[in-house]
């Protein structure tokens, strides 16, 4: 589960932007009636599912987008070479194009509540920090500075006896590269337990799946597939499937003598048979006759799903890109079934901004400032306003500064 997210300095976010996903103190009725959006953490609610909202330009893509980068630099900086620049974009005005980027997060994995930070520039990585909660107190892990000195040693300050030999990995860290990511590859057991977690359980996109994973999901959750499809206006009314080993040959190279040999190989393939309701023992082939519009949905579907099964955390920008309204409000309602799955989005769609379907610290904005920057702020801040007015008319009459600006289009006409 994530706790908070902090990003400052990249692309339009020139002041550090806080996504919280610990919920308020809030005791209206309304928001009482709303206790299937929350679950439980020791004694912090924390919220299953948070909205981005504002205006196009406004910089919402960029929090998602943010999000997105740091944690694909998580993934892949043990690979990079001394000659990689980083494409972080630093706010480019007032003199921040030279300042560092920053990221944090606090989450939790395994029970073990973590906060893991990090400071960078287009030239490297400047600072590193992660703490741990084992016992509810906070522990050090590790401490980087890189402008600390030459010696790793000064450096890297280590919590005692949490990472197993870390100079070892430390020396072999470069400035390009996140201590957890070299330490992980280094099968460590801490950083190993982080990286899985963004690997596996912080999921930045909807997925395409293996056959296998697809079939174990088909079974599992049929009936909700089903609902899914038919709540988008398909005529779908059953599927069936299954997996079929297909034989081929493959290719192999034996080094060094550099001879080369077609084998016989057998692959998995998931067939998938749709029946619609007006013909329902007419099958159809889903890959070829399927409009792309269903398949889409259905693998949409699929990784939301897989995502509360286990208790994962998706990241969706424009949520209503190709999805019916009712199709946006059933996937909330399943991250509202689930124990700890969480769904942060940004959307345009306002029908969603209701009192009776989000509380007020689950809605965010975004807002375009005068000097180019993007604030982000939530509903919570706004005391005043209370769970009994109308949000949508509220946020479209720009109470809180966050809808698009739209001036007069200036046509000349003329006749002949």
């Amino acid at each position: 589960m994530v706790l908070e997210i902090k990003i400052s300095n990249f692309r339009s976010i020139r002041d550090e932007a806080v996504l919280d996903l610990r919920a308020g103190k809030i005791s209206t009725p309304k928001s009482k009636a709303l206790h299937a959006n929350l679950f439980k953490f020791g004694d912090v609610e924390v919220l299953k599912t948070v909205a981005l909202y504002g205006a196009n330009a406004s910089g919402k893509s960029n929090i998602i987008n943010g999000i997105r980068f740091f944690h694909n630099l998580i993934f892949e900086s043990h690979n990079f070479n001394q000659n990689v620049q980083f494409n972080c974009r630093p706010f480019k005005f007032d003199g921040f194009a030279k300042k560092p980027s920053t990221y944090s997060i606090r989450f939790v994995t395994k029970g073990i509540e973590y906060l893991y930070s990090f400071t960078m520039n287009k030239n490297g990585i400047l600072t590193e920090q992660l703490y741990h909660y084992p016992n509810g107190k906070k522990a050090k892990v590790f401490i980087r500075d890189e402008q600390a000195g030459s010696d790793k040693r000064d450096i890297y300050s280590f919590g005692t006896s949490v990472i197993k030999r870390p100079f070892d990995v430390a020396e072999s860290t470069s400035n390009k590269t996140l201590f957890i990511s070299r330490a992980s590859q280094m099968d460590r057991e801490i950083p190993k337990a982080l990286f899985n977690y963004f690997h596996e359980q912080f999921i930045l996109n909807y997925h395409l799946y293996s056959s296998k994973h697809m079939s174990e999901l088909l079974g599992k959750f049929k009936p909700q597939l089903l609902e899914g499809l038919q709540l988008a206006d398909s005529d779908i009314v059953d599927f069936k499937f299954k997996l079929k080993k297909e034989k081929g040959k493959s290719f192999k190279i034996d080094f060094p003598s550099e001879d080369f040999t077609f084998e016989d190989s057998e692959t998995e393939q998931l067939e998938i048979k749709t029946y619609h309701k007006s013909s329902p023992d007419v099958a159809f082939d889903f890959s070829s006759e399927e409009s792309l519009g269903t398949q889409k949905l259905f693998h949409v579907l699929l990784t939301i799903i897989d995502v509360v099964s286990h208790n994962k955390v998706l990241l969706i920008d424009e949520i209503e890109d190709s999805l019916h309204l009712k199709i946006i409000e059933y996937i909330i309602a399943i991250f509202n079934t689930g124990n700890e799955s969480q769904l942060i989005f940004s959307t345009h769609n306002t029908k969603l901004l209701d009192f009776n379907k989000f509380r007020k610290d689950q809605i965010w904005f975004v807002n375009k400032l005068d000097n180019g920057s993007s604030e982000l702020y939530s509903l919570y801040d706004y005391n005043e306003f209370r769970d009994t007015l109308d949000l949508e008319k509220a946020y479209l009459q720009g109470r809180f500064n966050s809808i698009p600006i739209v001036n007069e289009p200036n046509i000349i006409y003329s006749s002949k």
